[in-house]
């Protein structure tokens, strides 16, 4: 997305990339981002918890506004679990992707995604 960023920006329009991968953040170099250290796909908070959703995306809109140099990160102050900070060694071990499908499952499964919508 960072790259992404880069050009939009290139064209006049201004933009935010919200983070958890903070390293990949920081190679690419975006314009302007927020960091939260979440797992990967929770940028924007935790399932089913719109207060906090909308506490990020409130802070994410106001680093927006703050940052003034190119290449700024602003890390916010978000935990994930604060009785339980082992999820990063968990979570990114080998192995904590969920199972792929073998070629014919994966063919079965667009096949049957294909019917659905080819009904509608």
């Amino acid at each position: 997305m960072g790259l992404i960023a880069r050009v939009v920006e290139e064209a006049g329009i201004p933009t935010l990339t919200m983070t958890s991968a903070l390293d990949i953040t920081q190679a690419v170099k975006p314009p302007r981002a927020v960091f939260v250290n979440f797992p990967l796909g929770h940028q924007t908070g935790k399932p089913d918890d719109p207060e906090l959703q909308r506490a990020i995306i409130r802070d994410a809109l106001g680093a927006f506004e703050s940052i003034n140099a190119p290449g700024t990160i602003v890390k916010l102050p978000y935990v994930w679990d604060s009785t339980d900070h082992g999820w990063e060694e968990r979570d990114y071990r080998p192995g904590f992707m969920p199972r792929q499908p073998g070629r014919e499952e994966a063919e079965r499964i667009e096949a049957e995604r294909r019917a659905r919508f080819a009904s509608s």
